[in-house]
Order: structure tokens, then sequence, then C-alpha cells
């Protein structure tokens, strides 16, 4: 178990936050009504998301076992269909599916780091930054590297077991996260371009909030939280028995928007005091914010500080998507967890290089459609395995866990007025807006 609430609550924020709170967040706050998006999106935190992060963290603690088994074994104790045990297979195949490609994307944080330490960018334009930035994924050699390096670092982790490997390293890597995106925002603020940075995200649009936009809100609320893929499962299967989910969850969920919001303020003062135009995904993160960096005295110290910020947060996520596949696996061969990683990690890494290829050599070579090795990946793990697991577990909880069980691991506060809140939620408001996401999602790939 964790050694605390606390850690659990650390551990959690760190699956949480990842690449996607870095640059994805704070770009779709400001391209879809500023201040407006945000209450929106804060809603649907509260309607969707947090419910829905409570439902896995009580079914994981219930179950005290790998997402899979814990399925298993909960849909046994309330005489359910055994298929419900699908919950706990797809999360894990998700899981491990989503690191393939995210070791890849997080090896390039890594090579950043050294690029931004050495100089690489100082003075440099845009042309230079985006040539930079092509030339590194038409070489497969260094994708390669990187992304066996983030591979080790994340078996090694995983490897030393709960208290050992993931807590240590929530110990360290969190705090450390925390500081650097303070230091980072401090020295957005005094960079001079933090007002059309806070104007950019904040401002109050409510024009140009769309139902795209509405849509946009309760998807990223319900990805943000890692939900729907065991990781949050597994760990709160490692929860301790005194600790509150309700308060932890909706800390987490607090921590989560903060420091997106946080890391949207550092990164867009530090772009518009450059008087740079502020990109989309890997363009604002590996060729805008080199850019600005580079323009800026103590440019190398902070700009390398960021990758390392971008890094760690890439790592926290990193190690809990792979533990619902490393618990199962040790549960069901009674197999020490350092094989096990090591085995998950070398499969892992062989997946990963389709994805490497996916930008250079296999970069015409389409899997459905349109769609590379890494589309296809990750269009099926984020778009259809994920809300659909989250769909289920809500439905699960909601309607086929005895209410019983429920009460005892939710210890809800505030009597039956919050009761009758937590079951409206779970009951209506959260999978009734998770399937609108996820048949919007599929609407707009198969028809636009």
């Amino acid at each position: 178990m964790w050694s605390s609430r606390t850690l659990f609550i650390l551990a959690a924020v760190g699956s949480a936050v990842g690449l996607g709170n870095i640059w994805r967040f704070p770009y779709i706050t400001g391209e879809n009504g500023g201040g407006a998006f945000v209450v929106v999106y804060l809603l649907c935190i509260a309607a969707v998301g947090i419910p829905v992060m409570m439902a896995e963290v009580l079914l994981g603690r219930q179950g005290r076992q790998s997402p899979i088994n814990t399925m298993r074994s909960l849909a046994q104790q309330s005489e359910a269909w055994r298929g419900w045990s699908l919950i706990g297979w797809m999360g894990a195949l998700g899981g491990f599916l989503i690191l393939s490609y995210y070791s890849v994307v997080a090896g390039w944080a890594l090579y950043y780091i050294y690029l931004l330490a050495s100089g690489t960018f100082v003075g440099t334009e845009a042309a230079a930054a985006g040539a930079a930035f092509d030339a590194f994924l038409a070489n497969p050699g260094l994708l390669v590297g990187f992304h066996t390096l983030f591979m080790v670092i994340t078996v090694f982790i995983v490897g030393a077991g709960v208290v050992a490997g993931l807590e240590r390293a929530i110990r360290w890597f969190m705090p450390l996260l925390f500081v650097l995106l303070g230091v980072l925002l401090v020295y957005g603020a005094t960079s001079g371009g933090f007002a059309a940075g806070f104007n950019f995200m904040f401002s109050w649009n409510w024009e140009k909030l769309t139902a795209d936009g509405v849509l946009e809100a309760l998807g990223h609320a319900f990805f943000t939280l890692s939900v729907g893929m065991g990781a949050i499962m597994a760990y709160g299967s490692y929860m301790p028995n005194k600790a509150s989910i309700p308060s932890a969850v909706v800390m987490i969920g607090v921590l989560d928007t903060l420091v997106a919001i946080a890391a949207g303020l550092a990164i867009f003062a530090i772009v518009f005091a450059n008087g740079l135009e502020p990109g989309q995904g890997p363009g604002l993160l590996f060729v805008t914010v080199p850019i600005a960096f580079g323009n800026m005295g103590l440019g190398v110290l902070f700009g390398t500080l960021f990758f390392i910020l971008v890094t760690f947060a890439a790592i926290t996520s990193a190690i809990s998507i792979i533990e619902p596949a490393m618990a199962f696996a040790v549960e069901e061969f009674k197999a020490r967890r350092w094989h096990v990683a090591l085995v998950l990690g070398l499969v892992c890494w062989i997946l990963g290089l389709g994805t490497v290829f996916s930008f250079n050599a296999w970069a015409d070579v389409h899997v459905v459609g349109e769609m590379t090795f890494f589309d296809f990946f990750d269009f099926v793990t984020q778009k259809v395995m994920l809300p659909l697991g989250g769909l289920l577990i809500a439905v699960f909880a909601a309607w086929v866990l005895p209410k019983a069980v429920v009460k005892a691991q939710l210890r809800l506060p505030g009597g039956r007025p919050v009761e009758v809140l937590w079951e409206v939620l779970i009951k209506v408001a959260a999978p009734v807006g998770v399937l609108a996401v996820f048949v919007y999602t599929l609407y707009h790939f198969f028809f636009q």
C-alpha cells in the first residue's frame, strides 16, 4: 500500500499530469473563449471527471487486486455478468499500448533537455527551430535512442515495486515538478508577456465558446484525470482503508487543473514576450517554446528546466499507465516484478518502433484510411478504449455494485443530500457526458 493518503494523491496527480497538461489545456482554453471555457471545464470536471474517478478508486480499493482480477472478483460478488472483467482487460491493454507511443514522444522531451542545455537554440529563429525538429523526427536512430532511454527509466521504477519504486519516484518527482513549475511561472511573470498570456487564456469571450468547445471541455475533463484505463483503479488498490476517497479525488482534480493553468500561464507569458504566435501540439512544445527560451536572458537555464519539468510529468504518467498490466502479470503468473517489468518494457519498446518509423520510414504507410501506425494506436486507445472504459466503470459502480459496498467505500460526508447528488452524477451525468464525447468523436472521425 501507499504509506499515506498524501502519497496516493501525489501518485494520482502524477498520473493525471502529463504532456497534455503542458500544452493542450492552455491552447484549447485560449481557442474556446478563455475564462468562459475554464468555467465550463471546471463544471465538467465536477460533474463527470471526479465522479468517474471516485468510482474507479472505490472499485480498486474494494477489489485490492489488479484491475482485471478486481473486476472479475467484484462481478462475482455482485452476482453479475462475468464479462464485466472486460473493463480490466481493456484498461490494461489500453495503458500498455499508450505507453508504447507515449515513450517515443516523451523521448523527444529528453532530447530537448540536451538541446536546450547545450545552447542549440540561443538566438535561433523560427525556420531554424522548425528545421531542427523536422531533422530530429527524420532521424530514426535518435528517436529509437531516446525512446529506449525513457523506457529503461520507466522499467527501472515500476520494477522496484510500489514502495521502493513507485512511491520513491513520486516522493522525488512530484515535489520537484511543482518547484520547477513555480520557478518557470515566476520567470514567465517577469518576462514582460504575462498580461498577454493571461488575456489569451482567460479573456471572457462567450461568443467563442461553441457546442464543439463544450464537448472539448467535457472530453478534456475526462481524459486529463487518466480515468478509464485502469491506472487509477490499480493505484486505488494500494490506497489505505482510512483515507477518504471523496476528499482525495477532489484534491487530485484541483491540483491537476492548477498545474495545467500554471503551465499555460508560464508558457504563454514567455511566448508572447517574444512576439511569437502560440502554436498547437508538438509545434508549440518543440518549436515555439525553444525559440522563446533561445532569445531570452537565462534562456538556456530556464529552457533546460522547462524540459526537465515536461520529462518529470511524462515519467509520472508512464509509471501509472503500465501498472495495470504489471499488477495482473505479477498476480497471474506469480512472477517477480523485475521480470515482468523487463518483459512488458521490451514488448512496449518493440511496439514503439512503429511510432518511431511513423515519422520517417513509414510516414506513407497507412494502417487504416490515412492513419499511420502512430495515428491508429492513438485513436484506438484515446478515442475508443478510454472513454468506453470510463463509461463501463461508471455504469458498473452505479448500477451493478451493491449500494452497501459503494457507501462503505466512499463514506460520503453531508448525509443524504450528498448521497443523492452522487447518485445523480454517477448514474446520469457522468455516463451521459462520457457517451456524448464518445459519440461525438466517432461521428467526427467517420463523417467529417
